[in-house]
């Protein structure tokens, strides 16, 4: 099943959080684009497994996703191991991306550093003919290695590479989030305790973000990205000749 871009995140939401603006925008440019999220979330304060798995699924819905898929890793004992890299290879060959969008290499949350870390070794050894996998029709997988890999702001912030304008699409991004009603802009916590992010100052916190990263480049709202493996690889100035950013 081939695929534009394949999408991950530690944990549910966390492609929402970092990156559903453009991935929103990119489908509607017709992109198939898959999320993938590495655990249930279970460890998280708030909400259930179960109730997480739908919410996503909700989400997935708003943003128009070919698929979502979860791998099922524990949730805060992510492994580097080879385990878990055959989990991450076996749908990179499935999907085949040309382009992968992983979390921050360094955040407020281990998991999102040690996912990241990880992904990009699997990412490398997806390439390698000799590690063998098994893939959703049994046969043997053929190896495949994303062309380019990008990385999302999560917490933290960093110096971004490139900034991409989601003006069009920063209310999809904000229903996508509020599909995951257990965590984000929770004004009655009820029985469970509020947590860092479903204070509704937090969800107030992410337009905000994206107000100031979108000026930088001279858009209304804009989502920040790092490009991994080195200086941006261009073979013309099309990339240029698409934006006329005001600034």
């Amino acid at each position: 099943m081939k695929t534009d871009i394949l999408a991950f995140g530690a944990h549910p939401d966390d492609t929402e959080l970092g990156c559903s603006g453009t991935l929103a925008q990119l489908v509607q440019m017709g992109k198939r684009i898959v999320v993938v999220d590495l655990t249930r979330g279970e460890m998280g304060t708030r909400g259930t497994p179960e109730i997480r798995e739908e919410e996503a699924g909700n989400a997935a819905e708003i943003l128009g996703l070919q698929a979502r898929e979860n791998l099922e890793l524990p949730d805060t004992e992510l492994l580097n191991n080879r385990e878990s890299q055959r989990s991450v290879i076996r749908v990179v060959r499935h999907f085949r991306p040309h382009i992968c969008i992983l979390g921050a290499e360094t955040d407020r949350h281990p998991d999102h550093g040690k996912a990241t870390r990880f992904l990009l070794d699997a990412l490398f050894y997806s390439g390698l003919e000799k590690i063998e996998t098994i893939g959703p029709d049994h046969q043997s997988q053929k190896p495949h290695r994303p062309a380019h890999t990008l990385h999302y702001m999560q917490d933290r912030p960093f110096e971004p590479d490139f900034i991409f304008d989601i003006t069009d699409t920063i209310e999809i991004k904000e229903r996508a989030l509020r599909a995951f009603a257990t965590q984000f802009d929770v004004e009655e916590p009820g029985d469970e305790p509020e947590t860092y992010i479903s204070n509704p100052e937090f969800f107030e916190s992410i337009r905000a973000r994206a107000r100031f990263y979108g000026h930088q480049a001279g858009f209304k709202y804009g989502e920040p990205f790092r490009y991994a493996g080195g200086p941006i690889p261009l073979t013309s100035l099309n990339l240029f000749e698409e934006t006329s950013p005001r600034r």
